[in-house]
């Protein structure tokens, strides 16, 4: 077991993130390698289709689900879940192909880093959203009575434009 697999598990529990192994080894392998990285939950001796009814009882009970494999027999699953995610630029055209995010290498610590840097995209794409009607909610009568011009209207919406164009630079801007 990698140093890199118990770090990443241990970051994707600091996310609130549970995680639970599925693997074609025999059971007793994936509890052992399991209680090495400290997984939620392990499951072993599983066939693609068990892999697949897994994440769908999973999502069943309105669980998000993400899905980490690399081979083809990942492939149903991870097109199943609710995001897939094919590790390593060399894992089975199947997998990365069927997967919604490609990670590049074996690392699984970007794994958090992913999850982590989605979830600050969306708080700024939220920030930006409710600044934008704000401002408009706000236009529309000041213009519609009369009280600013159409000039004035058009500047400030231009202004928050830009607003909301360097606000959404800060989603690129974050550092892994």
């Amino acid at each position: 077991v990698k140093e890199t697999s118990r770090e990443a598990i241990s970051e994707l529990h600091k996310l609130g993130v549970k995680t639970v192994m599925l693997t074609g080894d025999n059971s007793h392998t994936a509890e052992a390698i399991a209680a090495q990285v400290s997984t939620d939950r392990a499951l072993g001796g599983l066939l693609p289709e068990d892999k697949l009814r897994e994440i769908e009882n999973l999502v069943s009970q309105d669980i998000k689900v993400g899905m980490v494999g690399d081979g083809i027999n990942d492939a149903p699953a991870l097109a199943r879940a609710d995001i897939g995610f094919a590790m390593g630029a060399a894992g089975a055209d199947t997998a990365i192909e069927t997967a919604d995010v490609a990670l590049m290498g074996e690392d699984l610590r970007r794994l958090p880093d992913a999850i982590a840097h989605s979830r600050h995209a969306r708080t700024i794409f939220t920030q930006n959203l409710i600044l934008s009607g704000l401002i408009i909610a706000a236009l529309l009568p000041l213009a519609a009575l009369g009280i600013l011009g159409l000039t004035t209207v058009v500047a400030i919406h231009e202004l928050a434009e830009v607003l909301v164009i360097l606000n959404g630079i800060r989603a690129g801007g974050r550092r892994l």
